[in-house]
């Protein structure tokens, strides 16, 4: 699928800000299932007021990082990503998803091809510590020889039935603990939560930030900015095959989902972060994400598994 992504952030304040300086994770990657920009029109990010600076690197993860420094005095800052993306659903090896999970564990064999890519996300990091209620919770899927494809999608399917999307349940801090506690969340949460229980068992996973194209219901036009940010994980299945799955929704990615970046956790990879100098005492942040289907791509074509449930929201 070839879709048109548009991605607005909108701050407003109530008194000028003199000084903006930020981060964004909003192109999303070259990857061997997705192209991204056109030959005639390159992915772009552009912002409002007009940046005194603006540059864009590659950072530890591969991610493409755009940095911004608005100077101009401003009560609105609006930033937007857009381009076009082609997208194939991800194909993991057969033979590696048969593989027992304990095969799969880069802090155990370390020598093992592509583990020292994949130690990092085997480790805590500050959303997602080693959490005992975690891996207590996972246990229950990564039963002793199990293959880890089965393992992990039944543990997704767990946490997707298990768990109530509520956007109202969590904040943007919350940690693993309060999200288990209250068994609810959104889609960051049950990413958070499912990336604690599988590094708890030594497994490396990896938080993905990106977007998720939706259906309109039956009947139903189609919403322009009806589509979310979304978050979902990925799991290290040894040398450099990952399976990425969405315990949000209970599937694998599959061609509606776009990928901007991905890191430890939520924190390496916001869609926009920075520090602003102003004397306003309010503000209010508003996002506007639109996935627009453009037709088949010229990629071949990849499974494209279930239609995705509603449950798709992220905090951004």
């Amino acid at each position: 699928m070839r879709y048109q992504v548009t991605h607005h952030t909108t701050y407003t304040y109530d008194e000028d800000v003199t000084d903006s300086l930020g981060v964004a994770h909003l192109v999303p990657r070259e990857l061997p299932w997705q192209r991204v920009g056109a030959a005639e029109a390159p992915y772009r990010v552009g912002l409002r007021p007009e940046p005194t600076d603006l540059s864009t690197s590659v950072d530890f993860h591969g991610n493409r990082v755009t940095y911004f420094q608005v100077v101009e005095a401003h009560t609105e800052l609006v930033i937007t990503g857009q381009g076009e993306v082609e997208v194939v659903a991800p194909e993991p090896r057969a033979d590696l998803l048969a593989r027992p999970w304990e095969a799969n564990r880069p802090l155990v064999d370390p020598l093992a091809p592509g583990a020292w890519r994949a130690t990092d996300f085997a480790l805590a990091s500050p959303a997602v510590p080693m959490h005992p209620g975690a891996r207590e919770y996972a246990a229950a899927s990564l039963t002793p020889g199990r293959p880890v494809g089965e393992a992990v999608t039944e543990l997704i399917h767990r946490i997707h039935t298990d768990f109530e999307y509520d956007a109202t349940a969590t904040t943007v801090t919350s940690t693993v603990p309060e999200i288990l506690h209250r068994r609810a969340g959104v889609c960051q949460d049950f990413a958070h939560f499912t990336l604690a229980g599988l590094r708890a068992h030594g497994l490396a996973a990896r938080y993905v930030s990106g977007y998720l194209a939706t259906d309109p219901p039956p009947g139903k036009e189609r919403v322009v900015g009806a589509d979310a940010s979304h978050a979902w994980l990925a799991v290290w299945l040894g040398e450099e095959e990952w399976l990425s799955l969405d315990p949000t929704n209970d599937q694998w990615q599959n061609d509606r989902y776009v990928t901007v970046a991905w890191g430890r956790d939520y924190g390496d990879v916001p869609p926009v972060k920075g520090v602003i100098f102003t004397e306003a005492s309010t503000s209010t942040l508003t996002v506007s994400v639109d996935v627009a289907p453009l037709g088949t791509g010229t990629q071949d074509a990849g499974p494209t598994g279930p239609a995705p449930t509603t449950r798709k929201g992220d905090r951004g």
